[in-house]
């Protein structure tokens, strides 16, 4: 019986001093994994656009300098390969530049990872096992976030979504034909129609957009983070063009559309700028809070640096658009790169995904500062 009890005992004792030294183990395994910091979702935030360091109407050459897939062959002639951005990615579709906002946080972890894929809407970030789909020969965004979380210590998601669900492509084609289609004296517009229909969705699609978000909760609990042990960020979407009263080309004849790349009436152009993007920002806030994550609002950031803005020229330099104008696909570039951040707007937004990554956690507004290039904008709390 005595021997009985001091084998317990020292079972007891071994367990007592083994458990810790478990624990630690696994904690310092935790630890030895690389940090980084992942971006997932849409266009927006993949690198769409990011060939393009400001706009130029003329179609051959380098496009005075912004076009930067453009290169010289051994004869001297321009070629264009938009792999040199997009990687492999031109190949698919998925458009994840050089220059995608999470590239140029300057965020200082192991690894900056973007899974973002241009065309993507929010049943593309859901696990496949809960109808999650894959995109362009890809599996869905959820899935490939469970091989990151495993792989790394993820510290924080930043995460764009929603716009494709509210059919932001078919707005800027629908505004676009009544533009092109009638005269300054009898406009067709698009603002009532096209108000009606996201009032119409933007229930739905801000359901689709909190499911994403909480698949990817979900894959992170089933990696083993607690809920403190990383930051999940939505953001929302800024205005590729300005307000009515802000373009710098008149609102008829063809330097709007041609020159400018930029074909939307005024009225319209108002809508979408003070009226649309704002109430997309709105929605994506609660959103966010629904599941409670965190929220970027960059529905300011290209703010005068818009595409057509007064206060913008084409071409690079301090006074450059920080969007891609309207293009068809034919002379430069392809039709999907429209009206995204360019390499310069896309560096803006990495810039305040920088700026929120240093920030205590919270609800943010990010805005670009008069005067500065991309690597300064302004964050402030909301």
């Amino acid at each position: 019986m005595r021997q009985q009890f001091v084998a317990i005992a020292a079972a007891f004792v071994l367990i007592s001093f083994a458990t810790p030294a478990a624990a630690e183990t696994v904690d310092v395994a935790a630890q030895e994994r690389p940090s980084a910091v992942v971006s997932l979702g849409d266009s927006y935030i993949s690198g769409e656009g990011g060939r393009w360091q400001g706009n130029y109407s003329r179609s051959t050459g380098d496009r005075g300098g912004t076009d930067r897939a453009a290169y010289r062959n051994s004869a001297g002639w321009f070629k264009y390969d938009a792999g040199r951005v997009y990687g492999s990615t031109d190949d698919n579709g998925c458009h994840r530049s050089d220059v995608a906002p999470v590239l140029s946080s300057g965020i200082a972890v192991d690894n900056l990872i973007n899974l973002a894929c241009s065309g993507a809407t929010s049943q593309n970030l859901v696990l496949s096992g809960r109808g999650g789909l894959g995109q362009r020969g890809e599996p869905s965004q959820a899935d490939q976030l469970v091989d990151v979380a495993a792989a790394y210590d993820v510290e924080m998601i930043v995460v764009s979504i929603g716009g494709n669900d509210l059919g932001f492509g078919d707005i800027i084609f629908d505004c676009t034909v009544e533009y092109l289609t009638s005269p300054s004296w009898a406009q067709n517009t698009c603002n009532g129609e096209k108000q009606e229909s996201v009032d119409a969705r933007m229930a739905a699609v801000m359901a689709g957009v909190s499911n994403a978000l909480s698949d990817i909760q979900t894959v992170m609990t089933d990696a083993g983070y607690e809920r403190a042990d990383y930051r999940l960020v939505l953001q929302s979407y800024a205005s590729p063009i300005p307000s009515g009263d802000e373009f710098r080309y008149p609102e008829s004849g063809w330097r709007r559309s041609v020159a400018g790349g930029c074909p939307f009436w005024n009225v319209d152009a108002t809508w979408a700028r003070d009226n649309f993007v704002p109430q997309v920002s709105a929605n994506l806030a609660s959103a966010a809070a629904e599941v409670g994550a965190e929220f970027l609002d960059l529905q300011d950031a290209l703010e005068g640096r818009e595409v057509c803005s007064q206060s913008t020229s084409q071409k690079t330099g301090t006074d450059a658009e920080w969007g891609r104008f309207l293009v068809t696909g034919i002379f430069q570039g392809e039709a999907q790169e429209s009206l995204h951040p360019n390499a310069l707007g896309q560096q803006a937004n990495g810039t305040c995904i920088g700026l929120v990554y240093g920030a205590a956690p919270g609800n943010y507004r990010c805005t670009n500062v008069a005067g500065s290039g991309p690597d300064t904008m302004s964050l402030a709390k909301v």
